[in-house]
């Protein structure tokens, strides 16, 4: 039997944790951690794939399945069987009030909800459908269709529901500007570039599947309001500039020959068909995947050319079916997966020549890429290396999942040998070399920073940019200091500048890649205990102060994705075992393992842990992009809260070496009869 902190049987039952208000903290039991922490680990190690690595299925919101269906209608393939399939996905993630959501709990996200909406009416379902009504007048009220984002109004564009002229127009021309004016497709991130590549060529192109007028979407259009347009109230603005450059760039395509468009044309073409190479598709990401598609058939591609037959292929690689329904991923995160796995398994005292550990390790070092990217516009003559956040992503390694690969590699036997410290040093060579103007680091790029093209039409996805941020900044700073740098280094001491100059008047940090502030903080705090920082600084102390401060009455944290749109809503949501785990984390790592908010925070994990070990997490504690795109890692509600309650182990174990339960010895600490005293 699996037990609660004070003794009780653990199940799925409503949380009830204390908070400092009164409540009673929970007596310590090291007997129900180590019952907790074994559970996990062997569920974890049962998930290993037969070659070493880890990988969970990464959930986003239903623009996925709503746009895969878009796109095999455009493709003539609406009666496949699997577009039933996936509107069956679609319905039942509907909101109770009518329409969709981008991440669970969210408000009405008008887009989602137009193509959502479309999706269904292709497949059939009659819009007279009280569920088809109540999201139609949802939809009319929030502006109607033509309010959409620029990315699905390219799709109302391709099946003939609006004229391209309602799309902003993206010159491929853009593939010839050099980087040093700051508006080349090289000053985009790779993200953005990999989508605005194909969207060029749509919009040269503008290919058209015409539908009936049953079949369309016109009663969601409201004939009162305009298309929406990014132009502000202001005399001048660059909004503005960009504006009037969009509407000159259309009137130049209806008259300017084809003939003078052709060679940027043919770059754009040449750009994508080449970037096909060495990945799983388009910036091995959906968006980019599917707009290669419609480029592939633009440009005149037969549906059985081998190269639009692989780019299908790759997006049905994505689809993951369960009875009558079928859920698209926007890709896969094997390599982020495994090495947290990798990371949660040796502090909870795999060995680190467990042959299980070094076949992942392996594993890694196998899907090392050695080949040019695109990162070698900004950084040429440095030796390619990295690791990519999919299985095959070459020209885009990411420098979150290399600096996390070498903090797991870092646990395993294999980097004792010569092998390991090549890898080790041309990777932290790589590292130190993206580090930006200002200090810190950001995703896949140096210096993706002109705010300028936050202004262009086709920017309003919120990610145009690739800036530096201050939990991939402190990731680098805790393999950094796993290494021996320390803050007298310089980079590390740029590295620390950034970091202070981007702290909250609260104490925390805003987290880019992870829901939210409790992410960004519980980074920042690994990292400056890495590199040995006194972690008794007011300004860390202010962070642990912070978090301690968002800690909910059930001894558990939550963030709802909302603190993206409104800092209202810093630190609070609905707890989530990710979360909490982050936050009993950052608290360790701030000194404050023996406090009574930690013990609360690692009693909510194991009082909501189900009997195998796993937690229940149907929130989105993942960002893809900041309040438009959010995802859900299934692992993360696994191998970070096997990290929290391997670290709390090991710390309340450093602290009383001779009062450690005999059971924690399956975690890797030493032996005793006697319980912990807290």
């Amino acid at each position: 039997m699996i037990v609660k902190l004070d003794g009780s049987k653990r199940g799925r039952g409503p949380t009830t944790g204390a908070s400092s208000r009164g409540l009673t903290t929970p007596a310590f039991d090291a007997e129900a951690l180590d019952q907790g922490l074994a559970a996990t680990r062997q569920w974890l190690l049962d998930q290993q794939r037969d070659d070493g690595h880890w990988v969970g299925e990464l959930e986003g919101d239903t623009i996925l399945e709503s746009e895969f269906v878009l796109l095999l209608t455009s493709l003539g393939r609406e009666d496949d069987p699997v577009v039933a399939k996936l509107c069956n996905y679609l319905f039942e993630q509907r909101l109770p009030d009518g329409g969709w959501a981008i991440y669970p709990g969210g408000p009405f996200d008008l887009s989602a909800s137009v193509k959502a909406y479309f999706a269904l009416k292709l497949v059939g379902m009659d819009p007279e459908h009280p569920e088809m009504v109540r999201v139609r007048q949802r939809i009319l009220d929030a502006g109607g269709a033509q309010a959409c984002n620029s990315y699905t109004r390219f799709y109302l564009a391709l099946l003939g529901q609006i004229s391209y002229d309602d799309c902003p127009y993206v010159p491929p021309e853009l593939v010839f500007l050099p980087t040093h004016l700051g508006l080349s497709i090289y000053d985009m991130s790779s993200w953005t570039r990999t989508m605005v590549v194909p969207l060029a060529i749509l919009s040269v192109l503008r290919p058209v599947r015409h539908l009936s007028a049953e079949q369309g979407i016109a009663e969601l259009f409201r004939p009162d309001l305009p298309p929406p347009s990014r132009r502000t109230e202001q005399t001048w603005s660059w909004a503005n500039f960009f504006v009037a450059c969009d509407r000159l760039m259309k009137w130049a395509h209806r008259i300017v020959p084809k003939a003078v468009r052709r060679p940027g044309l043919s770059a754009a073409h040449r750009w994508m068909v080449d970037h096909f190479d060495r990945s799983e598709g388009l910036g091995a990401i959906f968006p980019a995947m599917v707009y290669s598609v419609f480029a592939l058939r633009a440009l005149g591609y037969a549906d059985d050319h081998p190269l639009v037959r692989q780019a299908m292929q790759q997006l049905e690689d994505l689809m993951i079916e369960e009875h009558d329904s079928v859920r698209v991923q926007p890709c896969v995160s094997p390599t982020w997966d495994s090495a947290i796995a990798m990371i949660a398994l040796a502090d909870s005292g795999l060995p680190a020549d467990d042959p299980r550990m070094l076949q992942a390790a392996r594993w890694l070092l196998d899907h090392e890429i050695r080949t040019p990217g695109d990162w070698q516009r900004r950084r040429p003559g440095l030796e390619p290396t990295g690791w990519a956040f999919e299985y095959r992503n070459d020209f885009y390694p990411d420098i979150d999942d290399t600096a996390m690969v070498l903090l797991a590699l870092g646990r395993t036997a294999l980097m004792r040998f010569p092998e390991g410290q090549a890898v080790t040093d041309r990777a932290v060579a790589w590292l130190l070399a993206m580090q930006n103007r200002d200090g810190g680091w950001a995703a896949f790029d140096v210096d993706i920073d002109n705010q300028l093209l936050t202004k262009v039409p086709f920017a309003d996805h919120n990610a145009i940019l690739d800036p530096s941020c201050a939990d991939i900044t402190a990731r680098i700073l805790e393999i950094l200091g796993t290494l021996g740098y320390r803050a007298d280094h310089p980079a590390v001491a740029r590295g620390l500048e950034y970091l202070w100059s981007t702290q909250e008047p609260e104490g925390c940090w805003y987290g880019r890649w992870g829901v939210n502030y409790i992410y960004g903080t519980w980074q920042v705090l690994l990292g400056l205990q890495a590199i040995n920082f006194p972690m008794d600084h007011p300004n860390v102390q202010r962070a642990a102060d912070w978090l301690e401060s968002v800690q909910q009455e059930d001894g558990g944290w939550g963030e709802s994705c909302l603190s993206y749109d409104d800092p209202a809503w810093m630190g609070k949501g609905v707890t989530t075992a990710s979360q909490t785990a982050w936050a009993v984390n950052g608290l360790i790592a701030a000194g404050r393992a023996q406090s009574a908010r930690v013990r609360r925070g690692v009693a909510f994990l194991l009082r909501t842990q189900n009997p195998d070990g796993t937690w229940d997490e149907p929130q989105f504690t993942g960002t893809g992009f900041p309040k438009v795109f959010y995802l859900r890692y299934h692992l993360y509600r696994i191998y970070f809260p096997l990290m929290a309650l391997a670290r709390y182990r090991s710390a309340i174990a450093a602290n009383a070496p001779s009062r450690v339960h005999a059971g924690a010895l399956a975690c890797g600490v030493p032996a005793d009869p006697r319980p912990l005293d807290m």
